[in-house]
């Protein structure tokens, strides 16, 4: 059986990850290495001013369905699983379910798609998958359709039949819906944050504050992006890569210095 390797930045609790997990396992052997608690926000953070610990939970009453929770990031929880636990090189990467999209810049700040960089770094297929909720919605009372479960799962097995480009990745978000309506290739669109904090109680009277923020798609008019593919229902796919190079930019930066 293929070997799969799967991380959030939820927590191992999660139920989005359990989903995952549980439809992983009907074509794979399945290690899930999570985080003990939410590590939303964390990026591509590594943990290098104390040590990670790792600890095996409760058997899942599947042979090929194994859990642990990690003390780390998403990251920290990729490479001790790389090193430590996984029996073998993974054939697949998965990261998510993510309670929260990740589209557009979002990605950037995503503990999800960190550990899914991570993946792409050792040369492993990875994929990111996120879930669109609205603010105040959870996962528990909008949860991914057995449908779109099922696509997930004959997505994966493509991937793990023919790969993935070199240092390419995928970000996949999925809209809240009862019924899987396709897959939509697509670019990230431009988008700001802004308004992203606000004032919170400190026991010792200081200033402080909760993030927050309201996010602005910046070309809502566009019909090939992720959040356009989103609005129209469907599950969007942007490929990333690891290489920031920002090749369209060699010759005019060349010139300019």
């Amino acid at each position: 059986m293929p070997l799969l390797l799967l991380t959030n930045d939820d927590g191992y609790q999660a139920a989005g990850i359990q989903a995952l997990a549980h439809i992983a396992a009907t074509f794979a052997e399945v290690y899930v290495v999570a985080p003990d608690g939410p590590r939303s926000g964390a990026a591509a953070a590594i943990t290098c001013t104390q040590p990670v610990s790792y600890s095996p939970l409760p058997h899942s009453g599947k042979d090929n369905l194994h859990f642990f929770s990690c003390s780390g990031t998403p990251v920290d929880c990729v490479k001790l699983a790389l090193e430590q636990i996984v029996p073998r090189r993974p054939d697949l990467l998965l990261s998510g379910i993510n309670h929260g999209d990740n589209a557009s810049v979002s990605v950037h700040y995503s503990g999800t798609m960190g550990a899914v960089y991570e993946g792409c770094m050792k040369g492993i297929p990875s994929i990111g998958l996120s879930l669109f909720l609205q603010r105040g919605q959870r996962y528990e009372d909008h949860p991914v359709s057995d449908d779109t479960l099922a696509a997930i799962a004959a997505l994966c097995q493509r991937v793990l039949q023919h790969g993935l480009p070199q240092d390419i990745c995928l970000n996949v978000n999925l809209p809240v819906a009862h019924k899987f309506r396709g897959w939509q290739v697509c670019r990230q669109a431009r988008g700001q944050w802004s308004a992203e904090w606000v004032s919170a109680t400190h026991p010792y009277g200081q200033r402080a504050f909760w993030l927050t923020g309201t996010f602005t798609d910046l070309e809502p008019d566009a019909n090939d992006t992720d959040f356009s593919a989103l609005r129209s229902g469907y599950c969007s796919v942007v490929p990333v890569t690891v290489d920031t190079t920002a090749h369209s930019a060699l010759k005019e930066i060349q010139n300019l210095i």
